[in-house]
Parts: C-alpha cells; sequence; structure tokens
C-alpha cells in the first residue's frame, strides 16, 4: 500500500506540478501578488495530494508569527519546503542556487521571490541575501531558511551552517525556530512515503542581538526537539 501511494503521489502532484509553474509565469505581467497567488495554491495542492494519497496530516504545536520575521526550520525532506506556503503569507525563501536555475521552475521561483544562497560565493553572497530579506521584510513578508543547507535525515543533528548567524547578526530581527519530523515518513533519498502525521513544533522566539554562539545553541536545540518523534 506504502509503494502504492508513493507512485500515485508523484504522478499526479509531479506531473500535474508543471501546470501550476506554466500558469505562474503566464500571470507573472500582472505583479508579484499574482505569482504569489498562484504559488500558494500549488503549495495548497501539495498539501492536499499528500492528505489525500498518503494519507499524511499536518499538525502545529505553538503559534507561527503573522508578522515578518526571521524563521528558522529543520530540514528533513521536501515537504516543508513546499508547505512553507501554507504556515505564513507569502513568505520567501532562500534556497541553494542549483533549485533556482532548474528550468521553468526556476523562472517560477525568481518571479515568486526566492532568495538564492551561493555557498561558495563568500560576503557578496550575504550581502546579496540580507538586501534581497530586507526587502522581503519591509513588504511584510516572512524570511524562512534552512540553517542546515540540505535535507537531513530524521534524528540526526549536524551544526548549523553560517548563512544562518549573517543572516541574524544583519538583520537584527527577532527568530522563530521551527522543528519538523517530516523525515520520518519521507526518508532522504527514498520514494516512499509513509502515511502519518507530519508535526511542526515551533519554539520559543529569540530575541535580536545574542552573542552568535548563543543564537545558534538556542536554534540548534530548537529545531531538533522533534528528533525522537
Amino acid at each position: 500500500m506504502t509503494a502504492l501511494r508513493s507512485i500515485a503521489f508523484a504522478l499526479v502532484f509531479y506531473g500535474l506540478s508543471l501546470f501550476w509553474v506554466l500558469w505562474a509565469i503566464l500571470i507573472a505581467p500582472f505583479g508579484e501578488r499574482a505569482v504569489i497567488f498562484a504559488a500558494t495554491r500549488w503549495s495548497r495542492f501539495h498539501r492536499g495530494c499528500a492528505r489525500l494519497l498518503l494519507g499524511q496530516k499536518v499538525e502545529v504545536i505553538g503559534t507561527l508569527p503573522t508578522e515578518p520575521m526571521l524563521c528558522i526550520f529543520k530540514h528533513e525532506s521536501m515537504f516543508e519546503a513546499i508547505d512553507l506556503l501554507c504556515l505564513f503569507d507569502a513568505p520567501m525563501v532562500a534556497a541553494k542556487r542549483e533549485l533556482i536555475d532548474i528550468p521553468l521552475w526556476g523562472r517560477a521561483a525568481r518571479l515568486y521571490g526566492l532568495i538564492p544562497v551561493e555557498r561558495t560565493a563568500g560576503p557578496a553572497a550575504m550581502r546579496a541575501m540580507r538586501k534581497a530579506a530586507l526587502a522581503g521584510l519591509a513588504a511584510g513578508r516572512p524570511i524562512c531558511l534552512f540553517p542546515e543547507g540540505t535535507r537531513v535525515p530524521h534524528g540526526e543533528m549536524p551544526p548549523l551552517r553560517a548563512g544562518f548567524a549573517g543572516l541574524y547578526m544583519l538583520l537584527k530581527v527577532p527568530v522563530v525556530p521551527v522543528a519538523v519530523n517530516s523525515g520520518a515518513l519521507a526518508p532522504r533519498r527514498s520514494w516512499r512515503k509513509r502515511a502519518g502525521t507530519i508535526t511542526y513544533l515551533v519554539g520559543e522566539t529569540i530575541p535580536p542581538g545574542l552573542p552568535r554562539e548563543e543564537a545558534e545553541r538556542r536554534v540548534h536545540r530548537a529545531i531538533n526537539a522533534l528528533n525522537g518523534c
């Protein structure tokens, strides 16, 4: 049953995602909000496919912010990367540059306002991220970041990459850390996705201005709070 559910999900979600990508590109002349509208509907379509075809429910423990902040997420599967648009109003997501360079999808991602992360570009890349993030915050959009840099198997706790500390010190805004256990149902490098509940656990808001080590310690502990679940 798990295999059949996973195959059905792949055929329906990935097969029809091309429609959403093309729609976002076609309506781009109508402005950023039109692209955001299309992207949000795509995210809701993804959550619906996960619920109906995979039997995956979503649970949020705690309260996610409605005002623009820096939101830091555990990253265990592609689920939360897409589902962010269901959790927030038009979030700007920092994503590795390789994803934004994908034909068609990358074009739609740029129109939406994804923030490209170039890991080897040094200070210039951080300045570009800061500029894009400040513009998003000024427009009332939360900034979402996966500080581990890539998907992590459920239960593992790698150190945070330097990008979080850089943005934290440059943006000077509160940080909301969020744990997620999606990897328990959708393991990395596996096409099989199991039924169950994907939980988001919202941690205590971290104020701006803390020493780097303290901010990283709090975030690391909070985003790994569901490792045993």
